[in-house]
């Protein structure tokens, strides 16, 4: 696969074909007895998966208990595992539809990811919001937009309260668009005082493959004009996806980034980005230890629908494209770090 900045600054939305969550039964809504039979089914079938992999004592509830950690499903079907730290209350949930983190509530009850109020959380299209992931392909290219990470079904190998591990393999959904021999594993870890990720990818063939990588991250704000994004942006030069006909190349003279206007950046060897809320008088590090080397920032400025006001997105990513011989392992990693203005 080839990867270019002219593929880049093309257009940022396509349409491609979804494919439907394997886990997602036909419920008829006309019986309620009925439709919670086979919740339990459901509930007790996922109970007896994850014992025989060993992921804990197997525990699974049907509904989102605020207290309680363990795989959910929401009100659409889609099934999603919730970790809660037991010294500090804070909680994490993730979607197995393309393995999306949605939440991240610290100790003191501020939420720091967001999913847009146009999100569909029913398997139909990929999640909008949370750590979407964008793989094996970011943006266009030559198969479908962001890839397929983000709208296939992940299954879980491990868990526990305060950790989930997934994992994505080939299918033939995947393979008549890309067909590599691959393993991706995702492990979320809920930490006393911040949320890690570590992203995996293995080559399982022996040909070399190339792609590309994104956390496609979605973070709340009380309003753009409460934040502030720091970081080493000034003297960089990024990718302004938005100027000219096509998008150009320009220099950051900022230190401090401040959203007044549609932003679609593409900022090339900075990855140490802090999110700065005035309205909540918090901050969030968003720091990447490996494998993460740029950071995109997005925001639809503007866009009622999208709830643009509430959410900028700070991708990590890795533009260039990695080339991954046969048996070898790729890996990149990313906390999300909370603490006072």
């Amino acid at each position: 696969m080839k990867f270019s900045v002219l593929a880049l600054v093309a257009a940022t939305t396509s349409a491609f074909t979804v494919q439907t969550p394997s886990s997602r039964s036909a419920v008829s809504t006309s019986t309620t007895a009925l439709f919670d039979s086979r919740r339990r089914q459901k509930v007790a079938s996922r109970t007896a998966w994850l014992e025989s992999r060993g992921a804990g004592d197997g525990a699974v509830s049907d509904k989102a208990d605020a207290g309680a950690a363990g795989l959910m499903t929401n009100d659409q079907g889609l099934e999603y595992v919730k970790l809660v730290h037991p010294d500090t209350g804070a909680s994490s949930e993730i979607y197995l539809y393309g393995g999306v983190v949605t939440s991240y509530v610290d100790g003191d009850g501020t939420e720091f990811i967001a999913v847009r109020p146009d999100a569909k959380l029913d398997g139909s299209k990929p999640i909008s919001g949370g750590l979407s992931h964008c793989w094996p392909q970011f943006g266009p290219g030559e198969i479908q937009q962001h890839g397929f990470a983000r709208n296939v079904m992940w299954s879980v190998t491990s868990q526990s309260d305060t950790s989930v591990t997934l994992q994505m393999e080939p299918s033939d959904y995947t393979k008549a668009m890309w067909d590599k021999a691959f393993l991706v594993t995702f492990k979320v870890d809920l930490e006393k005082d911040q949320l890690k990720t570590v992203m995996t990818v293995d080559n399982k063939g022996e040909e070399a493959f190339d792609f590309q990588a994104a956390l496609h991250s979605y973070f709340t704000v009380s309003s753009l004009d409460q934040l502030e994004i720091t970081g080493s942006f000034a003297g960089k030069e990024f990718l302004n996806k938005l100027a000219g006909d096509g998008g150009e190349m320009q220099t950051e003279e900022r230190e401090s980034i401040t959203i007044s206007e549609e932003y679609d950046r593409v900022y090339k060897g900075v990855n140490d980005p802090v999110l700065k809320d005035a309205g909540t008088g918090k901050a969030l590090a968003v720091v990447n230890e490996a494998g993460w080397e740029d950071t995109v920032l997005w925001n639809p400025y503007g866009n009622e629908g999208m709830g643009y006001n509430n959410f900028v997105c700070v991708e990590s990513v890795k533009f260039d494209p990695v080339s991954l011989n046969g048996g070898a392992s790729w890996e990149a990693v990313m906390s999300l770090k909370p603490g006072p203005l």
